[in-house]
């Protein structure tokens, strides 16, 4: 049936067009689930029409059907009344409507085969999107948390900068802390080397303590010699 076909191939060609777009899940989910609610109105208008259409086959085989029996009926009276002339023109009119009856049957088989095709696959249609409803809730929960894993990611590209600018601040105070350490120590030697310098002096002075006898004569040899 070309209607089952051409359902077919749309609900085949959205799928397909929409895997090929697949770069955000949870808003090609959603345009995927819309995409088959616009292929279930569709199927539920054929299918309605294909119905329509067996329903009126069906009326028309019946209608047949019962126009064959009264033309039995009045055969059966026409002989019974000895009329065997209005009999002959009953049977021959009901011979016609076997003719179209079974035309009629094979229509409506057709319809009926159509109609059942139809209810199938707007039923198997309407059970795939519920069985997706469920699995579209089960997509953007994972995708929801695969973004807030991905959050996660950056804060910790963050935490892991931050990391390195701690390791470079802890390197600079190393760094300083050496430069102030040897300044430091270049003082203590400034310093050490001066009191050395100092302590020499009055070390020499205080190796020659004061002697009162050898001042005088000191004094004395300088007069005598008029110095």
């Amino acid at each position: 049936m070309g209607i089952l076909t051409r359902f077919k191939d749309i609900m085949a060609s959205n799928i397909n067009a929409l895997l090929d777009k697949c770069e955000d899940p949870e808003k090609m989910i959603d345009q995927y689930m819309r995409n088959l609610e616009s292929d279930l109105g569709k199927v539920k208008a054929e299918t309605a029409s294909v119905m329509a259409e067996e329903t009126r086959a069906k009326r028309e085989l019946n209608e047949c059907t019962e126009q064959i029996n009264k033309m039995q009926t009045y055969a059966e009276k026409a002989l019974m009344a000895g009329n065997e002339s209005d009999a002959r023109t009953f049977l021959e009119k009901k011979q016609s409507l076997v003719n179209t009856q079974t035309a009629l049957q094979q229509a409506y088989d057709i319809a009926k085969n159509n109609a059942d095709k139809m209810r199938q696959m707007h039923d198997k249609l309407v059970k795939d999107i519920q069985n997706l409803e469920s699995r579209r809730a089960a997509i953007k929960a994972t995708v929801k948390a695969a973004k807030a894993q991905e959050r996660i990611n950056k804060v910790g590209s963050s935490v892991t900068g931050a990391n390195n600018s701690m390791e470079a601040f802890s390197k600079m105070e190393a760094k300083a802390n050496k430069m102030l350490d040897e300044a430091n120590a270049m003082a203590e030697l400034n310093q050490t080397a001066e009191n050395a310098d100092i302590d020499n002096l009055a070390a020499k002075y205080d190796a020659s303590p004061s002697n009162a006898e050898v001042d005088d004569e000191l004094a004395a040899l300088k007069a005598k010699m008029g110095l």
